[in-house]
């Protein structure tokens, strides 16, 4: 993949890459007739992501102000577990991860790990006896919908948080399965009727290919700094 830099150590790719996201956000604020509030959350999440991709520690400012903003969101819409696992989760893992993010940055670049195959293993292991637990309990709530899938997503981003923060490639191989069931999640919803799906498909839609990216991005990152 050929990528003419611009200033800042940015390519085009990832400069137009960064547009096309932030109109992907106005987009959907003005569609579902959102806040500015909820506009500000959503684009802080937009950068957030796109520069966790380019391996900036940045990533965690945006990152910090997405996630309490969203857990105000889902505590004013009574999404309590949603609530909880922002505040008691998300913003610790902010926090250890700029720390951590930031004693291994070097001339202003991440150094960036790759994990061993025990490691992989154990990943994949704690993912699926995670989900099949989880989407147990879940089964049982009534209005629950898809309750494997929904489990399967929120384990997904946990593990895929702590790669993050510990700067293993293969978070990017989590979030991009994480991404494809959240989509196949929402498509679910759309078919039986939900008005927000079709733009929630589009957002994750436009997550997987960052996630894509990522992986690309921090492959190269991590080969370089075993070289």
């Amino acid at each position: 993949m050929s990528m003419k830099k611009a200033p800042g150590n940015w390519s085009g790719f990832e400069l137009a890459w960064l547009v096309i996201f932030t109109l992907i956000a106005v987009v959907f604020t003005v569609m579902s007739k959102d806040s500015l509030f909820g506009f500000t959350v959503f684009i802080t999440g937009v950068l957030c992501v796109v520069l966790t991709a380019k391996g900036k520690l940045a990533s965690y400012g945006f990152g910090m102000y997405n996630t309490f903003g969203y857990a105000y969101l889902a505590y004013i819409n009574g999404l309590f577990g949603e609530v909880m696992l922002n505040l008691l989760f998300f913003v610790p893992m902010n926090i250890a991860g700029f720390y951590m993010w930031k004693r291994n940055m070097h001339g202003g670049k991440l150094s960036m790990r790759q994990m061993e195959t025990r490691g992989i293993l154990l990943t994949v292991a704690v993912c699926v006896a995670g989900a099949l637990l989880l989407g147990f309990g879940l089964s049982f709530i009534p209005a629950q919908n898809s309750p494997y899938i929904d489990a399967l997503t929120t384990v997904l981003s946990v593990v895929a948080t702590i790669l993050m923060v510990r700067r293993f490639k293969e978070q990017w191989l989590v979030y991009i399965v994480l991404n494809m069931f959240t989509v196949l999640l929402w498509v679910i919803r759309t078919l039986e009727g939900s008005g927000e799906g079709l733009l929630m498909i589009v957002m994750w839609s436009a997550y997987l290919i960052n996630a894509v990216y990522g992986y690309y991005n921090w492959n190269k990152g991590a080969r370089e700094a075993l070289s």
